[in-house]
């Protein structure tokens, strides 16, 4: 006799407030971090956990929402609504997240924590319910604003240990004569750009003038809000623009691309709301032809290995940010290593989900602040 599905039950919840030092401070166009602050979620119900980290910041530097922000709509809001509740699938789930307005990031932090409970709950990989269809995802490095020998410095290390695509953070005044150094020493290696929004049209002449280093791209040059200015810019540069912080949503994603804003899709399952949200965007992407890659906020071993999962999904044709663990954390709060070989990061498979499991001890002794929800 076969027993009918009725759904997996949210028996509690556990929201914590970690911080990790980094192993070298990371400069970009707007901040410069020491440390990554972040929340953790765990859900438990019927013998499974399943974990997720949120990729807000204590203030609003990347986007508006910060960990306050988040920390009262998760425990006066939301977590209370699902706790005690039964969800057949992460969709029954998102249905009740839907009405309320913005907090993406919260968002997406119970959904992730949920797909992996669910996903353990069926004895499955998290990849495999997403659709993956790889077993290790392309990576490049991302590079803070240094000096620029020791920019160069590192990109030497980068392509000796094999990484795929070089991505360099820059700013006005930290641009071309970097590029002009980086090109230099290493002619041919896959290179990008990241400005965090710190062009405007003034710069264009700026812009125009990265079409001679060959970059596979520039990514949000201008404003978080201003569609229509990339697309101006993208009609007078050669190199492909893409867009990440303006990319919130699949709607944002079909007008960008559009209006010929971007040819290239930076996808954050943190930054859009979860992973139903960052399929669409995979799927409007690919249906402009436009290659998707997965960006990384400097994420401990959950929110990456939940990022390496995404990655596996078709349309991830470019080199993501998820680079070795170890380049950013002396210890992880997880306890598999999350770390590159040849470029290739192999999708973490301790069991089921999203296959890694936590360092509890450790955790323990970075953990700044806990809170436990019960039915």
């Amino acid at each position: 006799m076969t027993v009918p599905f009725t759904g997996l039950k949210i028996e509690s919840a556990e929201l914590r407030i970690v911080n990790l030092p980094l192993v070298t401070p990371f400069k970009v166009s707007n901040q410069t971090l020491t440390d990554k602050t972040f929340p953790v979620l765990i859900l438990r119900g019927e013998g499974v956990e399943g974990f997720s980290e949120g990729v807000m910041d204590p203030f609003p530097d990347y986007l508006e929402e910060t960990i306050p922000g988040a920390l009262g709509f998760l425990r006066d809001l939301i977590l209370p609504q699902i706790v005690g509740k039964r969800f057949g699938n992460p969709a029954e789930l998102a249905a009740l997240l839907a009405p309320w307005r913005g907090h993406r990031m919260s968002k997406a932090l119970v959904e992730m924590a949920f797909w992996d409970l669910w996903t353990k709950s069926l004895g499955l990989p998290l990849k495999a319910a997403l659709g993956g269809v790889r077993d290790a995802v392309p990576v490049g490095v991302s590079l803070g604003i240094t000096a620029i020998d020791t920019t160069v410095a590192r990109v030497a290390e980068a392509v000796e240990a094999g990484y795929k695509r070089i991505k360099l953070k820059v700013a006005q005044g930290h641009d071309l004569a970097l590029l002009e150094a980086v090109r230099r020493a290493y002619p041919d290696v896959k290179l990008t750009v990241d400005a965090n929004t710190a062009y405007g049209l003034a710069d264009l002449a700026t812009l125009r003038a990265m079409d001679a280093f060959n970059l596979d791209y520039i990514e949000q040059p201008l404003a978080v809000d201003d569609i229509h200015d990339h697309a101006l810019v993208q009609r007078e540069i050669a190199t492909a623009l893409c867009l990440d912080e303006s990319i919130r949503t699949p709607a944002d994603c079909r007008k960008a691309l559009a209006a010929g804003a971007a040819r290239v899709i930076n996808i954050k399952v943190g930054r859009v709301g979860g992973y139903a949200a960052a399929r669409a965007i995979h799927d409007v992407s690919e249906a402009f032809g436009a290659p998707v890659w997965c960006g990384g906020m400097l994420e401990s071993g959950i929110g990456r290995a939940h990022n390496i999962h995404l990655a596996t999904l078709p349309n991830f044709t470019k080199p993501g940010d998820t680079s070795s663990a170890s380049r950013y954390f002396h210890r992880d709060i997880i306890n598999e290593p999350l770390e590159a070989a040849d470029g290739l990061m192999p999708v973490p498979g301790n069991g089921p989900g999203v296959g890694v499991t936590l360092d509890r001890p450790f955790l323990e002794t970075v953990t700044r602040m806990t809170e436990e929800f019960r039915a």
